[in-house]
């Protein structure tokens, strides 16, 4: 028998999910043409590709250490207020990067700031918004939800990536290169304003209203275990970190900005209709099964594009990798939702988040260095080897552990 005291509180969580949706596609739209314009910006200052590799692991080691700040107080503040904090640092970001140009400023700020140069959804907003979407669809609606947002975000991202070509016809209209940059920030710094303003929209609450119970209880030692196997796939992914990979393709190929951003626009388009596909394919094999068998294959394409001999043929191979490399995000969140109680959600999203941000800032410091050697690739064969390493294992770990939904 349902209990009519949760209806109410359903429906308004239900409601919610429209909201966060527009959250997450302004934040991925900021995040699409920043993360192509980042290592440009930096190169148009004079840094190398060491450089930008320490900025990368600065900007995730911080992004980590905030969201399991944020993961660890959810259950205990307001999810509002900390929502408006996250879309705050948002446009603090924006607003810093252009005005400083010494390297140690700009590895602070990109440590206590929000540019994700991974291309994954990584950040503090991100458990909060994950725990109440999770609370405001059913089980049989729970990965559809998750494969929505992830949509929203991937096509935000997409039409992000063709914004970052804007600074080639400001140049066109007379602005310098940094300056053009530097609007494109601030225009970052606008979209986290935007998002505050929806963000004041969200109920007062907290994550759970029966508080008095520990961040992790009876799921904690699955918890552990998917945090510890993520932590390998997200440290095979900083190898190829978005901004990496851009600056890889201006050096191997010599790729224009705007060319990249039509790149990007593409690669985040098909990424963008794999999860719906993602979803439609979890409930015929499972979700572990479709986080595995999508992913061995993306990452065979990848190893692949490191060997391209010519810039067309490395972009066809990278293009089959986006449609098939991000099919394990809504269903890997999903899988952490379903296996863990209502309680312990925002404190197992930010458990299974955390050691992903810490394990890829290690990554893209060690990419920068191996772009300067004689086989710039060789960052692309480590992620696709290590990737495959990683779905064997999870295979193996969880191929008997089901989700509500499929027992």
């Amino acid at each position: 028998m349902t209990d009519i005291a949760t209806e109410p509180k359903l429906q308004n969580e239900t409601s919610l999910i429209p909201l966060l949706y527009t959250a997450r596609g302004l934040r991925a739209f900021g995040d699409g043409f920043a993360i192509i314009i980042l290592p440009a910006y930096m190169t148009a200052l004079g840094y190398d590709a060491i450089a930008v590799g320490i900025v990368a692991t600065a900007s995730l080691l911080g992004t980590a250490l905030l969201t399991l700040i944020v993961g660890w107080i959810a259950p205990r503040y307001d999810l509002r207020a900390l929502l408006i904090c996250g879309a705050g640092l948002i446009a603090f970001t924006g607003l810093a990067f252009p005005n400083v140009e010494h390297f140690l400023l700009i590895v602070l700020i990109s440590f206590i700031g929000t540019i994700n140069p991974s291309g994954g959804d990584l950040g503090a907003v991100v458990p909060l918004e994950h725990a109440v979407l999770a609370r405001g669809a059913s089980n049989e609606r729970r990965t559809q939800v998750f494969a929505r947002y992830s949509l929203i975000g991937a096509l935000s991202a997409a039409a992000g990536a063709l914004a970052a070509s804007l600074p080639d016809f400001l140049v066109s209209a007379g602005n310098t290169q940094l300056g053009a940059f530097r609007l494109m920030f601030y225009g970052y710094a606008a979209l986290g304003v935007i998002c505050a303003a929806l963000y004041r929209k969200v109920p007062h609450s907290r994550a759970e209203e029966q508080a008095h119970h520990a961040p992790l209880g009876p799921s904690r030692k699955t918890v552990y275990k998917l945090a510890a196997l993520f932590s390998v796939d997200a440290f095979a992914g900083g190898f190829v970190a978005q901004s990496l990979l851009v600056l890889w393709l201006f050096q191997r190929f010599d790729l224009s900005l705007s060319a990249a951003g039509v790149f990007f626009f593409w690669a985040s388009t098909l990424s963008a209709f794999s999860y719906p596909v993602a979803a439609w394919l979890a409930k015929r094999i499972g979700l572990v099964n479709t986080m595995v068998f999508t992913h061995i294959p993306s990452s065979v394409f990848l190893i692949l594009a490191a060997f391209a001999p010519n810039l067309y043929l490395a972009l066809g191979l990278l293009l089959l990798r986006s449609a098939l490399s991000q099919m394990d995000v809504p269903t890997r969140t999903s899988y952490v939702m379903a296996v863990v109680t209502p309680a312990e959600r925002p404190a197992a999203a930010s458990v299974t988040a955390v050691p992903r941000s810490l394990a890829s800032a290690i990554s893209p410091a060690i990419a920068g260095a191996l772009l300067t050697t004689s086989f710039a690739g060789l960052p692309l064969v480590v992620c696709g080897a290590l990737k495959i390493a990683y779905d064997l294992a999870l295979l193996f770990s969880f191929r008997h552990i089901k989700p509500p939904e499929e027992t």
